[in-house]
């Protein structure tokens, strides 16, 4: 063949080759395109769903092509949350891109570039209703499976706000897209305010109730007669009317709770739903008396019923009739294990008869005599609207709790009633009378079985006649009333958890479309038989009594039936049927919600952002929050700011300005020149829920200009030094580039303040005492480490400072104190005359007070100007250096008693062979001359204890202050010079031989001024004065007291360095306070006015800020190993046992007997006591009960635990002490006279065991009671364990059987218990009512001033009330 012809025949293997060919050029084809779209650039778009509280911190993140459309956006958005495209917007959100607030168009093919998206960025959008309504669900195939989608259904949903939800409330396969929009349920759900499910419930069946809705549609509010707040009815009909119009997704019931005159604490306690409807239709019959619903509540949902009794011997019965609203049917009978299995079995025996034999025989009134009977129920008419209840909750007498009965209990869709009618026992001759059965205020049934409180008077009274009754036509037709008692279910309210707490939610059947719907909370979702039939709880297999424990927790709690009867059963009213004042109600609904929905619609397009301004007069900043609407423009938004800002009287509007502010940073990032009539949203960049920044708006005086801040630049603030002055000047704000070398930035600063550039210093701080010299011309300020604000410290000047290293000049020195200084506030003590007499040594050895006011004067120079605080000082120091001197001349003369014509120093000796060996010989001769003339911080610690009780025999707080003190070689003056000490050395040879080895394994506890391991001494490790070790920056001036401070009070401003030692400040303080400063004691003053002391002398000022104030007060200061201590007397008869004394300081090492001999001094000084030292004890308190009674050779912090704070309890003895040792037992016994209805005083007795036979001894011998008459008990609660007379007899344990009294149920293991004892032969005296009433009333008023009560009754529970008249008055007394 010639090739080329038509008929070509083409071999095999070529169209092989051909078609792998093909392949080949389609696969290259492909990979083009993705290497084309590996090129393209993409955008991150990150979708946040705003239209549901549950998804709304939830994001959907799509990496999409930029050329991708809108539209196709919308669709991958949509099948990605499972909403119909089209039922949603997207508008941008909280990112960083800009643009049209408008939404998105779902339909544009404009691209995601065209559409302003930023490819390489994140693009943050908004998923919000459209136009104000939610988007629709994407339904799924419920083909696949129907029993899962039924699952889905059941249950209860998880509620927003819900608290403790657990998985036995949720159903496991619940899917939020099961659940069915509103707009196709066409109904609305209820918001929960927090545990209103169960009112939720309820008021949903009601609204889909045609008989209650249409009912109260009839009834017309008369605002003229009542606040519609507290109208029940009127909010119902709100309520319905919004059910029934409104296009929300669920609506509030503020309003309904509101006018049942419930707060927002009622929200927070969950009732039960059966008890709420009782009383809601009890609250509804009060509302409605004299109105034409006035019977509704009976008419619809009341029944009747006979209690009766009939003699099993003559056949004579007793009855009454008795109205209910509800039949409460018991789940499981009483002691059995086994339950009712249907709601059937469970009415069956509910009318049940009961036989009345043996003990519990009936009276018969006829036969005058005992007999057997026959008691029981019977139902005579039941409602048109039969409510069912079941009895789910019970109480296990076992386990003494309440709990839950899961087991189950079938209910039909269609229950038949006409079983349970009698109505042939009427014509019984023998139903003539009636019995004391039937008394008018007994309960008309079983009390387990019916709950009666809706009873009518007017049918409650004995034997009476039926015929005479409403139900006459009824009861004489018994036929027609059997054949018409067929009931259909149409609510069953539902129960999801435990006895404690749970769930309520509604099934619910539509009379309109005969659809069964779950109303749960804000969630309507259809549902079906099945999911009904799930209700009936139970589970497989059979338990035992406990096996309602495995069942489900989801079950039918109350089941709602009405009568099928054509005649009766009513429609919903339609639109065109409501009454007038209904459609009026509708109407204004409508535009209420309009209104909401528009003011809605402005907050989501209303910009909130922080605004500031300093004030321009206070310069005080001020903080505030601008609302504007994305649409207003600048101007308008400088206006609201001003307005805002209250400026109009301070400066013209337009002195002021808006511009964009880094708060944080204290940074001006731009200002918006030429875009006055720019709209806020654009500036903004669009409405969002935070924004990174904030707005400031600036103010000048009306001869400035306004500077243009531009992105990009950097804001420096320039404080000016003079190194003459030693002053740092208010900043000077200018703006420069990143990318300025140093040299260009000395220019721009040159220009600002007028300063050289040849010889300026530049010191930028970075962060906290970071200072960093710019030294090298051509680096860049980024470089150098600026940032968006930045502190620059200039100073211009020809001093050879200049040549110094940077950290050894006087710049440095100066900028360091600079920044390390604090400005505090000190309150000086009172200085009045001869308040403190043993506080003068300072005095003494000056010849002066150290008042502030005196130091001011004495300083006054010729013009009667002050004088420095550095002058104080330095007189000060020269006082202190005689007094040195002074104390000096006495310890050499061998003079170590205490001598109040010469010295009010306590002169202590302490072996100097305890001190480091390693010492210079002059070091200790130093040593040795100071430590006699400051003998107390440099004693020993390993002293005896005879030495320790004579340093503190004489001691006391406050007003002894024990000599102790710092000689001069603890202080620095203000101007840094060595302060010569005595024998002509300088501070800095003290050595470090201040400490000795009795320190070392000492216990050292965190709540004492021993963890200070330094406020024993003033001395550091290197031998210098700890105020020597680095000159810290003191400067103190008088300061105008505040109001309210008080005469005689004196504060001081004092300008600190931070990192001074609280030792050391203290030494600066003392010519200011007067005294040493071992003699006062320093309180800081917290925001809450509370003060804590300082007690730690080596800790810095560095936890203290600016403006702190601290409060000075006179007294002796902790030193190391000592401890604040609160005394209180004991006084067991009096009606307040416990009283405080005095503030006393314990020491670690000293015996009780020595703490007792240090206050006796105290006690009769500042008390007025004067006790001798063997005629009062102390003993542990705790709380106000007494405890361990202390023995005088005790020793604190071996034998004693004691803490920081500690409180101790001095008990005034009658006689000698009792007590000698620890292994007796000290009780405080009462004897109770029955027979005279009163308590005898406290006696104490000393046991030496914890038997009991002994402690009958003892109480037989101070009450002279016959051993075996005795009988005690325990005292309970706190010290004096108060009771009342007229229930100690029996309301405590008498005579409890032990032999031992550390055993149940006494446990007396420690001094202070208190013990009732009483004759048991003594009769009770017997009380008229009269005077038991008296008596009660003065039990009363004695406990309540001891703060006891006189019952005592566990918490309750709220109770469920609706109050008529608006909220309750509340009455302060209850529980």
């Amino acid at each position: 063949m010639v090739p080329g012809e038509e008929n070509q025949l083409v071999p095999k293997e070529d169209v092989f080759w051909r078609c792998r060919q093909n392949i080949f050029d389609e696969m290259k084809k492909k990979f083009l395109q993705i290497e084309n779209a590996a090129e393209e650039p993409r955008v991150l778009c990150i979708i946040q769903d705003t239209t549901n509280s549950k998804t709304v911190n939830e994001r959907i993140t799509l990496n999409l092509p930029a050329s991708t459309p809108l539209r196709k956006l919308f669709e991958d958005v949509a099948n990605k949350v499972g909403y119909i495209n089209g039922t949603f917007d997207l508008v941008w959100g909280n990112g960083i891109n800009t643009a049209d607030m408008a939404p998105l168009d779902h339909t544009s093919d404009r691209s995601l570039l065209d559409a302003n998206f930023e490819p390489g960025k994140k693009n943050f959008l908004h998923l919000t209703d459209k136009d104000g309504e939610q988007p629709q669900i994407l339904l799924e195939d419920s083909s696949a499976g129907d029993d899962n989608v039924h699952d889905k259904f059941i249950g209860p949903l998880p509620r927003e706000g819900s608290v403790g939800s657990t998985s036995d409330y949720v159903s496991q396969s619940y899917s939020y897209s099961s659940i069915l929009n509103k707009s196709e349920t066409g109904y609305v759900g209820l918001v929960n305010q927090a545990m209103t499910c169960y009112l939720n419930s309820l008021l949903q069946t009601l609204f889909m109730t045609p008989e209650f809705r249409n009912a109260l549609y009839k009834w017309e509010f008369e605002e003229s007669e009542e606040d519609p707040v507290t109208s029940i009815p009127y909010q119902l009909q709100r309520l319905f009317v919004l059910l029934q119009t409104s296009k929300k997704r669920a609506i509030e019931t503020t309003d309904v709770t509101r006018s049942f005159g419930w707060d927002s604490s009622e929200a927070w306690q969950q009732h039960d739903v059966q008890e709420l409807c009782r009383v809601m239709f009890d609250a509804l019959e009060q509302k409605w008396k004299q109105t034409e619903q006035a019977d509704l509540i009976n008419e619809l949902y009341q029944g009747k019923l006979k209690d009766y009794v009939r003699c099993l011997e003559c056949g004579y019965e007793g009855w009454r009739i008795d109205t209910y609203l509800d039949i409460p049917l018991v789940i499981r009978p009483y002691g059995s294990s086994q339950a009712f299995a249907s709601v059937e079995e469970a009415l069956h025996a509910f009318i049940q008869p009961e036989i009345l034999d043996g003990p519990n025989q009936y009276f018969c009134e006829r036969c005058k005599k005992k007999c057997d009977a026959r008691k029981g129920l019977r139902f005579l008419h039941f409602p048109y609207l039969l409510t069912l209840q079941l009895k789910r909750f019970d109480f296990d007498y076992t386990t003494m709790h309440r709990i839950k009965l899961n087991d189950r209990m079938t209910f039909p869709e269609e229950l038949d009633m006409s079983t349970f009618i009698d109505v042939e026992d009427e014509k019984s001759p023998q139903t003539e009378s009636c019995t004391d059965s039937g008394a008018e205020n007994e309960g008309s049934c079983h009390s387990d079985q019916m709950s009666n409180d809706f009873s009518n008077d007017d049918g409650v009274d004995e034997g009476i006649c039926l015929e005479s009754n409403s139900g006459t036509e009824k009861t004489s037709k018994p036929g027609l009333e059997k054949s018409s008692l067929i009931y259909e279910l149409f609510s069953v309210m539902v129960h999801s958890g435990s006895a404690a707490g749970g769930h309520y939610y509604a099934c619910i059947k539509s009379f309109s479309d005969e659809q069964w719907y779950s109303f749960n909370d804000q969630h309507v979702s259809r549902i079906t038989q099945e999911d009904i039939k799930k209700t009936h709880g139970g589970s497989s297999g059979s338990r035992g009594y406990y096996s309602s424990a495995f069942a489900s927790s989801t079950n039918a709690y109350m089941l709602i039936y009405r009568l099928k009867d054509p005649a009766r059963n009513a429609k919903f009213l339609e639109v065109d049927e409501y009454p007038e004042h209904i459609k009026n109600l509708v109407q204004r609904e409508r535009e209420l919600e309009e209104q909401e929905k528009r003011q809605r619609e402005i907050e989501r397009n209303t910009c909130k952002i922080k605004l500031f301004c300093l004030h321009p007069v206070k310069q005080v900043m001020m903080e505030n929050k601008l609302e504007v609407h994305k649409d207003k423009t600048l101007k308008e938004a400088v206006e609201m700011a001003y307005k805002m800002m209250d400026l109009e009287e301070v400066i013209p509007m337009d002195c002021c300005r808006l511009v964009k502010y880094d708060e944080f940073h204290d940074y001006l990032e731009r200002s918006y020149e030429g875009e006055e009539d720019t709209p806020m949203g654009l500036l903004l960049g669009g409405v969002k829920s935070t924004y990174m920044f904030d707005l400031l708006l600036e103010t000048r005086r009306p001869d400035q200009v306004f500077q243009s801040y531009k992105p990009g630049e950097v804001m420096v603030k320039v404080h000016v030094v003079d190194l003459k002055a030693e002053s740092v000047a208010a900043p000077i704000t200018v703006r420069a580039y990143l990318n300025q070398t140093v040299t260009e930035f000395k220019q721009l600063i040159s220009k600002a303040i007028h300063l050289p550039a040849e010889t300026m210093r530049i010191v930028l701080e970075r962060c906290y005492n970071d200072l960093r010299l710019l030294t090298v011309p051509n680096k860049t300020l980024k470089a150098e480490g600026f940032f968006r604000s930045n502190k620059v410290f200039v100073e211009s000047s020809e001093t050879l400072d200049y040549q110094m290293a940077f950290t050894d000049s006087h710049l440095w020195k100066l900028l360091d104190r600079h920044a390390n200084t604090i400005r505090l506030f000190v309150l000086l003590p009172e200085q009045s005359p001869g308040s403190y007499s043993k506080r003068t040594a300072y005095q003494k050895a000056g010849g002066d007070s150290g008042n502030v006011d005196d130091d001011c004067e004495r300083v006054k120079g010729p013009a009667g100007s002050l004088k420095s605080v550095e002058a104080i000082l330095e007189e000060s120091t020269e006082k202190l250096k005689s007094l040195s001197l002074q104390q000096q001349q006495e310890g050499d003369n061998g003079d170590s008693s205490k001598s109040t014509e010469t010295s009010d120093f306590e002169n202590i000796e302490s072996p100097l062979n305890e001190r480091d060996s390693s010492a210079s010989v002059d070091n200790r001769e130093l040593e040795q001359h100071i430590h006699t003339s400051d003998p107390e911080n440099f004693q020993s610690e390993e002293r005896s204890d005879s030495d320790v009780n004579n340093d503190r025999s004489t001691s006391s707080v406050d007003s002894d202050i024990l000599s102790s003190s710092h000689s001069s070689d603890t202080l620095c003056n203000a101007d840094n010079a060595q302060i010569p000490l005595a024998n002509g050395l300088d501070s800095h040879s003290i050595t470090s031989s201040r400490r000795t080895k009795a320190n070392e394994g000492k216990k050292e506890t965190w709540d004492t001024a021993e963890e200070d391991s330094g406020t024993d001494s003033e001395y550091d490790e290197s031998g210098k004065s700890r105020g020597e070790l680095q000159y810290m920056y003191f400067k103190a001036e008088p300061y105008a007291a505040d109001e309210g401070s008080g005469e005689g009070h004196k504060w001081l401003m004092v300008h600190v360095d931070k990192r001074i030692t609280l030792a050391a400040f203290k030494q600066h303080l003392e010519p200011f306070v007067g005294v040493l400063s071992s003699h006062f004691k320093v309180f800081r003053v917290y925001a809450s006015n509370q003060e804590f002391e300082s007690v730690r002398l080596n800790e810095t000022l560095s936890s203290f800020s600016d403006d702190n104030k601290i409060t000075i007060r006179l007294g002796r200061a902790l030193k190391k190993g000592e401890y604040r201590v609160k005394v209180y007397q004991l006084l067991v008869n009096e009606q307040e046992p416990c009283k405080f004394l005095l503030d006393a300081v314990f020491a670690k090492g000293m015996t009780v007997r020595q703490s007792k001999e240090e206050l006796i001094p105290q006690l009769r000084e500042q008390c007025g006591l004067e006790l001798s030292i063997d005629r009062f004890r102390l003993r542990k308190k705790t709380w106000k009960n007494p405890g361990t009674v202390f023995l005088d050779y005790h020793i604190y912090e071996e034998d004693i635990n004691i803490s920081s704070n500690w409180e101790v309890f001095l008990e005034v003895l009658d006689g000698v002490e009792k007590m000698k040792s620890m292994s007796q037992l000290a009780v405080l016994s009462r004897r109770w006279r029955p027979s005279q209805m009163k308590l005898d005083p406290f006696q104490e007795i000393v046991l030496e065991s914890s038997s009991v036979d002994e402690l009958r001894e003892k109480l037989c011998e101070i009450s002279g009671i016959p051993l075996e008459d005795i009988e005690f008990a325990k005292g309970r609660g706190t010290f004096p364990c108060d009771i009342s007379v007229l229930d100690i007899h029996q309301d405590l344990d008498w005579n409890p059987k032990v032999s031992t009294l550390n055993v149940w149920p006494l446990y007396i293991c420690d001094d202070g218990a208190v013990i009732f004892y009483r004759d048991k032969t003594e009769e009770l005296m017997e009380l008229t009512d009269e005077q038991r009433n008296e008596l009660m009333k003065k039990e009363s008023s004695r406990l309540q001033k001891t703060g006891h009560r006189v019952t005592y009754s566990p918490r309750k529970e709220k109770a469920l009330k609706i109050y008529l008249d608006g909220a309750p008055n509340k009455d302060l007394t209850q529980d």
